[in-house]
């Protein structure tokens, strides 16, 4: 049944939330479910930029709800559901899948390292004639070195080593696939895994979008920048996109201007990603330029 209205300023705003007017007779909303009243949220006639606020007082006057326990019980039931379905989004979206595979591939990583380095000292506990300089290897040739151990465990932990290198280049090569699907012109930059550290250092896409060049160049230095601001040291002059090899491999005194370039050739391409989502020939070829220019290339 529907309830006469008496002409209020703030009619607009409560007809909508609440039901549907028709001539000054308000018929309130027939369902409760947080689908359905976020829906109405959704629409366009919800987009209205200027209103009064009102209280649960106008829901109960417009039959909405019957007292304040009930409003709030559907207001939290409504902002449960649209938190639920925000992040059900955002979590869908492909850069969230790659700061997991990121954070993946660190794991995999810190694992192998350490298991490495307990191999090694368990090694040298057996052998005596395993020197101090070889405690120090790492990768591929340790695990050389620990193949040719008699001990069986010793040859099971090398096997496992194998393996989880093995799981780390499969998961490097998925993580490049996807950066240059989310992140084409990033990605050309400075390759797949860089271009998918910096988002995941980042948070996301839309946060790396809108970062300037300086602070991209040194993304990934925060123990060195907080360092510099508190203690005086020099400030970094590159962060995560040292792992680039024009950067780690451009002569020292070239090396920051090679890493200040490349942070604002950066900063254009994940704007042209984020905004895009496509591969700009034309900006690659002159960002390819100005970065072999700073490192003294023609």
């Amino acid at each position: 049944m529907g309830i006469i209205l008496v002409p209020h300023p703030d009619l607009l705003m409560v007809m909508y939330w609440f039901g549907e007017v028709a001539g000054n007779t308000l018929t309130p909303c027939p369902s409760r479910d947080p689908k359905y009243l976020s829906d109405r949220l959704d629409s366009p006639g919800a987009d209205i930029e200027e209103y009064t606020p009102f209280s649960w007082e106008s829901a109960r006057d417009c039959g909405f709800i019957s007292s304040r326990e009930e409003y709030i019980r559907i207001l939290r039931s409504l902002c449960i559901f649209r938190a639920e379905r925000d992040l059900a989004l955002i979590s869908c979206h492909p850069g969230q899948e790659i700061i997991q595979m990121v954070r993946m591939l660190d794991q995999v990583d810190e694992a192998v390292n350490l298991l490495t380095e307990k191999a090694l000292e368990w090694h040298a506990a057996r052998d005596p004639t395993f020197s101090r300089k070889y405690r120090q290897v790492r990768g591929r040739r340790a695990r050389e070195i620990l193949s040719g151990s008699e001990n069986q465990m010793m040859q099971a932990i090398v096997l496992e080593l194998k393996n989880l290198s093995g799981l780390r280049e499969t998961l490097s090569k998925e993580i490049t696939i996807l950066a240059s699907d989310t992140m084409p012109n990033s990605s050309t930059l400075v390759g797949g895994v860089v271009a998918a550290r910096l988002l995941s250092a980042a948070g996301g896409l839309s946060r790396l979008a809108t970062l300037p060049a300086g602070a991209i160049q040194v993304l990934g230095a925060g123990q060195a920048l907080f360092s510099h601001l508190n203690l005086g040291t020099p400030a970094p002059k590159h962060g995560i996109i040292y792992q680039h090899q024009r950067v780690h491999s451009a002569a020292k005194e070239r090396r920051g201007k090679v890493s200040r370039t490349l942070a604002a050739k950066l900063a254009i391409a994940v704007k042209i990603d984020y905004y895009r989502g496509q591969k700009d020939p034309e900006f690659l070829e002159s960002a390819d330029r100005a970065i072999r220019n700073a490192g003294g290339r023609p």
